[in-house]
């Protein structure tokens, strides 16, 4: 059984403490060692096999025009505000000579010529997009090689380039284009530490001692580290996205806290009982151990079936953060124990969480959860459950009816992705994005390149030039060009809206199904339209195809797991439901922030931005296997009471008031290390925070305190109803009923009630 080998597992640690610290000491060198010998750094390639713009890409890289590469653009305006490039000489000057420094960095296949364009004249230089119509600003668009062929000392060497002429040069000089998207370090190395002092601050409050908080902080650390650096090894093999680290940081800490929570506050249960250290930690990995297992392995599989999206850099993205979680649950049964067999009997004597009452029968025992500083007692809890379930159906209709309604703004969830506009203005991306815009229109910072071949039709590419500059989502298209070998010709063409708009998703919608088709007829030649911009709309549109699926997917394991542990029909039903709408609620409160603008300033938001493609898809498979942590803590203990008493109302109320204080403990962990995340620069972290912290806070509260209470006691008996049939198909080893009680005591749990 699960419970006797974690129960073996957990006491072995405690008995030979510094062995096992020892080994996580080791592993933590060795993760780190090998991620500075074999690792590689995190980059984005929003693309997946089967879209059109990946088949536009595909067509670019068989005409070797070079277009197929990885892009950036170098943004200048004179520092004297009354010269233009037009008519200053030092302008001109040194914007050559910036173009000139550009062109020798490693890599770069090659630049546009706006200097070149200035001696041609004023007409040549504005028609080609290389100087805005004032001649007070100038981009030079850099061509570097296929992504798999660069690396972030490729940016670096851009970056520094840039710091040095800005000192050299009478110009301003700013910086953008997707080598800053593929390259660009995650933040939320200060996310990290706020988190985790936000954490000791509550589990200091939680337990009352320095020891007892700084045990979870320290084991999350050990896990982190270790997860984070087998995640950088992983980038050295594969194409890791830069959203992965930040978010496996993330959850690491929220999840291995809360896992530690969990087990810590059973081992102090079991001290106060009596038992010793060693005991105690091992029988508090072998009852809480199973659910943090139960738990983490969800969340695990939740987080792959991402695979299912068949887009690649979620797939892995989906793999890096379950390595993190996997660590954390491997910590919290074997570092965890060793640690508490270190801190010995000193978390029995300091800010004492429970203190044991023996039973009517000798041998039996029970916990009663006693007051810590700060935290409302267990009589306190007891009272408020039971006065929702003597009153369910109003609470129940409530609490449903104000989830519904935090729920309704997702039916104007707009996916896409939020471009350099939505960066701070501390950022040179930000910058070099307005300049653009200023100067030329807002879609030149997200051109389309459509890629064409033309199969002998000599008059297909007149007709889709003509018919592409006729859109009205199209601002101007550049000259074609045409590889002599291949003949396939490509068009850069500039959409009259900023990539996030809606506008040029429907521009890039209508182009493939009316003008494309239009123009080329029924003859051999073929178009398709790519650019970063069709991209990012492709992807998004893939996974929101896909999300029902998925959905359905987590949502049948979650039930059947469920089901299996609680051996119920109606128990993992209202689960899944209650999962639904605490999850829902945290997706319309995105919507409200991000698209509404609502708040947004709180989280430093400088402007509305869409929700991002692949957000609310990892948003669901975390969620949901982390309501899981709380699921299977909170009713594993109703369970028990049930199958000690036969009593549902007793049962509910007992095991609700009983888990209460360390949910909400453990909650508020989760949201301080989530929150700690919103406030980061890039609107994509700030998202993963404040979606993960609100379906949390909202799971732990409204669901758990309220919701679950109150339907509990409306289903009554039923709640435990299984058919007979399936009773017997059912394994029977309960993950989280406190059974190694029974084993060391005689006592056996009473039947389950089944369906005769």
């Amino acid at each position: 059984m699960l419970s006797k080998a974690l129960l073996r597992l957990g006491a072995y640690a405690a008995r030979h403490p510094w062995r096992v610290i020892a080994a996580w000491l080791i592993a933590v060198t060795l993760a780190v060692l090998a991620a500075v010998a074999f690792g590689g750094r995190t980059a984005d390639s929003m693309t997946a096999p089967g879209l059109d713009s990946r088949r536009a890409a595909e067509l670019i890289e068989r005409a070797g025009t070079g277009q197929e590469g990885m892009t950036a653009q170098v943004v200048v305006t004179p520092l004297d505000d009354g010269s233009t490039f037009f008519d200053s000489d030092s302008a001109s000057t040194a914007l050559t000579r910036l173009q000139t420094e550009v062109k020798r960095l490693p890599h770069v296949l090659g630049t546009s010529d706006p200097a070149g364009a200035l001696d041609t004249g004023r007409d040549t230089a504005v028609r080609g997009g290389l100087v805005s119509a004032d001649g007070r600003i100038a981009v030079v668009r850099v061509q570097y090689p296929d992504q798999s062929r660069l690396s972030a000392e490729d940016l670096d060497a851009l970056v520094d380039l840039g710091d040095r002429l800005r000192a050299e040069l009478p110009l301003r000089i700013e910086m953008g284009g997707n080598l800053f998207y593929a390259f660009s370090e995650p933040d939320g190395g200060a996310s990290e530490l706020i988190g985790l002092l936000a954490a000791a601050a509550i589990l200091f409050l939680a337990f009352g001692s320095l020891v007892a908080a700084a045990l979870p902080i320290g084991m999350a650390v050990f896990g982190l580290t270790v997860g984070v650096a087998t995640m950088t090894v992983l980038a050295g093999v594969t194409e890791v996205p830069t959203f992965a680290p930040v978010l496996g940081s993330m959850v690491g800490l929220g999840v291995g806290i809360d896992y530690a929570l969990f087990v810590l506050a059973r081992h102090r249960e079991y001290l106060a009982c009596g038992l010793d250290p060693q005991a105690a930690a091992g029988r508090a990995v072998a009852t809480a151990g199973r659910p943090v297992v139960f738990a983490g392995g969800t969340v695990v599989v939740s987080i792959l079936g991402l695979a299912v999206a068949n887009v690649p850099f979620m797939t892995v993205g989906g793999v890096a953060v379950s390595i993190v979680v996997l660590t954390m649950v491997l910590a919290s049964v074997t570092l965890l124990p060793a640690f508490l067999g270190a801190a010995g009997p000193r978390l029995a004597r300091a800010g004492r969480i429970v203190r044991a009452v023996q039973t009517r029968k000798p041998g039996r025992l029970a916990r009663r959860r006693d007051t810590a500083a700060g935290a409302a007692s267990a009589a306190e809890w007891r009272r408020w459950i039971g006065h929702v379930s003597r009153h369910p159906v109003p609470y129940a209709v409530g609490a449903a009816g104000l989830l519904l309604t935090a729920t309704l703004p997702v039916l104007g969830l707009r996916v896409g992705l939020p471009d350099d506009g939505s960066l701070p203005q501390s950022r040179t991306e930000r910058r070099a994005y307005d300049l653009v815009a200023e100067g030329f229109g807002p879609g030149t910072n997200g051109p389309l390149v459509i890629a064409a071949d033309p199969s002998g039709d000599r008059g297909v590419l007149d007709r889709l030039v003509e018919a592409v500059a006729a859109d009205p989502g199209i601002a101007s298209v550049a000259p074609t060009h045409i590889d002599r070998a291949t003949g396939i010709a490509t068009l850069v063409v500039f959409p009259t809206t900023g990539p996030q708009d809606k506008a040029t998703a429907d521009t890039i919608a209508r182009l493939r199904t009316d003008v494309l088709p239009t123009a080329i007829g029924e003859g051999p030649a073929r178009a398709h339209v790519g650019g970063a911009a069709a991209s990012l709309s492709d992807v998004g549109q893939r996974t929101s195809e896909r999300l029902p699926v998925f959905v359905a997917a987590v949502l049948a394991m979650s039930f059947l797991l469920l089901m299996l542990v609680f051996r119920s029909i109606l128990v993992p039903l209202k689960a899944v439901l209650l999962n639904l709408l605490s999850i829902g609620a945290a997706y319309g409160i995105m919507v409200a922030v991000f698209q509404w603008g609502w708040g947004g300033a709180l989280i430093g938001l400088e402007a509305t931005v869409p929700i991002v493609s692949f957000i609310p898809m990892f948003l669901f498979a975390i969620l949901f296997g982390l309501s899981m942590d709380y699921e299977v803590f909170l009713l594993s203990r109703v369970r028990e009471e049930y199958l000690r008493t036969g009593d549902n109302g007793t049962a509910i109320v007992e095991g609700v008031s009983r888990t209460a204080r360390i949910i909400t403990s453990a909650a508020l962990i989760m949201v301080a290390v989530f929150l700690s995340f919103a406030v980061a620069n890039d609107p994509s972290t700030k998202m993963f925070g404040l979606g993960l912290a609100t379906a949390i806070f909202i799971d732990a509260t409204v669901v758990r305190m309220v919701l679950v209470p109150a339907t509990m006691t409306l289903l009554g008996r039923a709640n435990w109803w299984l058919p007979k049939w399936l009773d017997r198909m059912l394994p029977r080893d309960p993950v989280g009923t406190d059974d190694t009680d029974a084993e060391s005591t005689g006592d056996a749990p009473r039947p389950r009630l089944v369906d005769r």
